[in-house]
């Protein structure tokens, strides 16, 4: 019963999409329209999350615990050398396309649960990350840019974090219930991709 109670608590939250706006900088302040912004938008909490379940799976029952900070590390610190390329002006091609393919491939990483090195791992979120952090910063709009690239670093630790936190819990008790949140992830970024 609590399996299935579970699965049907992870289906439902997965299935959540925020139904707000993002928060406009003169009236909030920068730093909480920074905040706001990866938390107000499916795609960014799908892969923000499955950064965290990724990093936990590899981590999880290990020795060297590196996976649970370096992974969710490494996607901040890229994430926020694609927000300095954007406010440089600097543009990525692709970068929408690029991550609704983080969803899908996060999603599929945590779904066939694939355990890579260390490094590789960071290297793959880094990738995803660049383009994020390129959206954040071709929409930043009338905000401040230091506030707000910090707001968004923060959100962003905190839903990896999230992801963490549920991907160890799960993984005591059924750790097949991360899979199929991986799972539901990548059929979520397909659904965006066609919705």
């Amino acid at each position: 019963m609590l399996k299935r109670l579970s699965l049907a608590a992870a289906i439902f939250t997965a299935a959540t999409a925020p139904a707000f706006a993002h928060l406009n900088p003169d009236e909030h302040g920068s730093f909480m329209a920074g905040f706001s912004h990866p938390l107000f938008g499916l795609d960014h909490v799908l892969a923000m999350v499955a950064v965290g379940l990724w990093a936990a799976q590899i981590g999880a029952g290990e020795k060297d615990n590196r996976a649970l900070w370096i992974v969710p590390s490494a996607f901040v610190g890229t994430m926020t050398v694609g927000f300095l390329l954007a406010l440089s002006g600097i543009g990525l091609p692709f970068v929408e396309p690029a991550i609704l393919a983080s969803v899908i491939g996060l999603g599929l990483l945590v779904a066939m649960a694939v355990k890579l090195p260390v490094s590789a791992c960071a290297a793959v979120v880094g990738v995803f990350a660049l383009f994020h952090g390129h959206a954040h910063g071709g929409e930043l709009g009338s905000a401040g840019a230091l506030q707000f690239g910090i707001g968004f670093a923060i959100a962003t630790a905190l839903l990896h974090a999230a992801g963490i936190v549920l991907g160890l819990g799960i993984s005591r008790f059924a750790p097949s219930i991360t899979r199929i949140a991986g799972a539901v992830t990548a059929l979520l970024g397909l659904s965006l991709v066609f919705g």
